[in-house]
């Protein structure tokens, strides 16, 4: 347990130390200034959106309310990014972060729409519809049946549901916007978005252009190489 314990602790994953210092970016000014997120440049603002500014369709991953969501936040992208990079390799993982925010943005605009419309809905923000996106990948590719939650048993597959229902209890945490990255997840997870996977060979090629070329010179960070045969020699080294 302890040797898991440090082996956890230790050296962070190129992707993850990436989101991390983006969301440290993004977030900075607004937390300085005493700025809601709402008004945040990089946030999910339907009219924005029509005004052309795409890139909010991605950013608002990286957007935090406080210091304590941004602390919340830096420990779920540390634990759910940092073994979904394990899994996938870095190339993958960037590129799965990318289309997770897409896609759980896109499901949230038009269910926000109609849900707004019986009760108020919380604005999409920071990374925890990525996360749950990756989880629901890892629950439905799991080969376990059944898990142990507080010492009970519990079908896999039920898992990131129940985790659906705590995170509703967290503050500044949207319910609505978890559940889209958590259907965005299982959908891929099932196969249902097989555009989305491309092989090995085109994530050995991108691992050598920028920004991944770079990525895997800085020291102090762990690269996963995209390559199956040679994350399974990065682990048992």
């Amino acid at each position: 347990a302890r040797g898991s314990m440090a082996a956890g602790w230790g050296r962070p994953s190129a992707a993850v130390a990436l989101t991390l210092l983006l969301s440290l970016g993004v977030s900075a000014p607004g937390l300085l200034s005493g700025a809601p997120a709402a008004t945040s440049a990089a946030s999910l603002r339907p009219a924005a959106l029509r005004a052309g500014e795409v890139h909010r369709l991605v950013t608002y991953i990286f957007v935090y309310d406080d210091l304590i969501s941004l602390t919340c936040g830096a420990i779920i992208i540390w634990y759910f990014a940092g073994s979904f990079e394990k899994n996938v390799g870095t190339v993958k993982h960037c590129f799965l972060t990318v289309a997770f925010a897409v896609l759980s943005a896109l499901l949230y605009l038009l269910l926000e729409t109609i849900v707004s419309k019986v009760s108020a809905v919380e604005d999409a923000r920071g990374f925890m519809p990525v996360a749950f996106a990756m989880l629901g990948v890892s629950t439905t590719r799991s080969r376990m049946r059944r898990t142990l939650v507080f010492g009970v048993r519990v079908p896999v597959l039920l898992m990131p549901w129940f985790m659906l229902c705590i995170a509703w209890f967290i503050p500044c945490s949207s319910l609505l916007s978890n559940l889209c990255g958590l259907l965005a997840g299982e959908a891929y997870g099932l196969g249902y978005c097989f555009c989305l996977d491309f092989p090995e060979s085109v994530g050995t090629k991108l691992e050598r252009v920028l920004p991944f070329s770079l990525l895997k010179r800085i020291p102090g960070l762990k690269y996963i190489p995209g390559s199956l045969a040679e994350r399974r020699a990065f682990e048992s080294s």
